[in-house]
């Protein structure tokens, strides 16, 4: 059985105003980079066997503390990386209130392409690819892994786990530096928790044994 820590990177200043994307050069604030530290002091008793992290600057500076304390290298994973928001990469989102597709894809997610960019089907496709090739390729008794992705990303994938069709993604909360926790058995995932911010529950603590 493979446990995955789904982290979603910590603040930068985007969150919750406007849509970064894939646009390089987005780096963790003052408060994410706090958040940062006190994730990887939470994160580090824990037998984590391997980390990795969208290759986005936000992910890997989230990533990196967490590595840091583990003497582990950190993996970039491009199947992590953040949605392709392709014309909306770069817009406020008070200014994408009004514009075309905007509405459509926040209620109409399983079905709607962004313009020029990504469906969340492929978005949960090569997210739950990056899970597999991790789960058959690890070594025996790694345990526990950790993936640093972005909001959506994570979303998708919970939505999955729960058999939730996309459409319901936005009901879900995935806050900066959060975690949540799916574990993979005989290819079976199961939600353990989702969007933790403080200690860990008996199920999760339970698996490390």
């Amino acid at each position: 059985m493979t446990t995955f820590l789904l982290v979603r990177h910590a603040l930068c200043d985007p969150v919750g105003k406007a849509i970064a994307g894939r646009a390089p050069g987005v780096h963790l604030n003052g408060t994410g980079r706090r958040q940062a530290t006190q994730l990887a002091a939470r994160l580090a008793p824990l037998p984590i066997g391997a980390v990795y992290s969208s290759p986005l600057e936000r992910a890997v500076q989230t990533a990196e503390p967490l590595a840091a304390r583990l003497a582990l290298p950190v993996n970039i994973s491009p199947g992590l990386i953040e949605v392709d928001f392709g014309d909306w990469t770069g817009r406020t989102l008070e200014d994408l209130s009004d514009a075309p597709g905007w509405r459509e894809f926040n209620t109409r997610r399983s079905t709607v392409r962004i313009p020029n960019g990504e469906t969340m089907a492929e978005v949960t496709t090569r997210a739950l690819a990056v899970l597999g090739e991790i789960d058959q390729g690890e070594r025996p008794g790694t345990g526990i892994v950790a993936l640093v992705s972005h909001g959506d990303v994570l979303r998708s994938l919970v939505t999955h786990v729960l058999g939730m069709p996309a459409d319901l993604l936005p009901r879900l909360e995935i806050a900066p530096a959060s975690v949540s926790v799916v574990t993979l058995e005989y290819g079976m995932p199961r939600l353990l928790l989702l969007n933790a911010t403080g200690g860990w529950p008996e199920e999760v603590t339970s698996a490390t044994r």
